[in-house]
């Protein structure tokens, strides 16, 4: 099976190229990815746990659903995708902001990513797949917002930013 590519971009999100996957994030190259954010009629946020074999960024705790988008793929096309693949629903979804960040991982990858940010709604519980998943649960933006202070450790470098930078963007109560 052919390695997923990612879409490199210059800062003004033009595509200049693709590559694979692991090479784009040995390099750290900026590359297109997208983080979606699924809300309930209560306002409350689904949150994934990655799963534990993830080649990084194991086990923590962060949004949704995200990845990155495909060659000729949208925005909204390539989360309706990755929703189906990790959380196993689709619903619609619109943009809401787009930023920069860069995150150094301890084995040595680095996430350099053009990240847009997708907002939908569903009141249903997922069908997680395990191979990307380890567990799920709605939680109220506040309450992500407290845990994340007093357990940074528990959560993924993206979600930390997204919610430090870009919180009224999302906090759609």
């Amino acid at each position: 099976m052919k390695e997923e590519e990612v879409i490199l971009v210059n800062e003004n999100n033009e595509q200049i190229g693709t590559m694979p996957k692991m090479e784009a994030h040995e390099k750290a190259l900026l590359h297109r990815a997208f983080s979606v954010f699924v809300f309930n009629d209560n306002n409350e946020l689904m949150l994934q746990q990655r799963a534990a074999h993830k080649y990084h960024s194991p086990n923590l705790w962060t949004n949704t659903c995200c990845s990155h988008q495909r060659v000729g793929e949208t925005n909204i096309q390539a989360g309706k995708r990755r929703l189906l693949e990790e959380m196993g629903f689709v619903t619609e979804l619109v943009e809401s902001i787009s930023f920069i960040y860069k995150a150094p991982f301890d084995n040595g990858l680095t996430e350099h990513e053009y990240d847009h940010v997708l907002i939908g709604y569903y009141n249903e519980a997922p069908k997680i797949n395990p191979d990307e998943v380890g567990d799920w649960k709605w939680m109220p933006l506040e309450a992500v917002k407290n845990d994340m202070l007093k357990q940074p450790e528990l959560y993924t470098a993206w979600f930390k930013i997204i919610f430090e930078k870009f919180y009224q963007h999302i906090n759609i109560a």
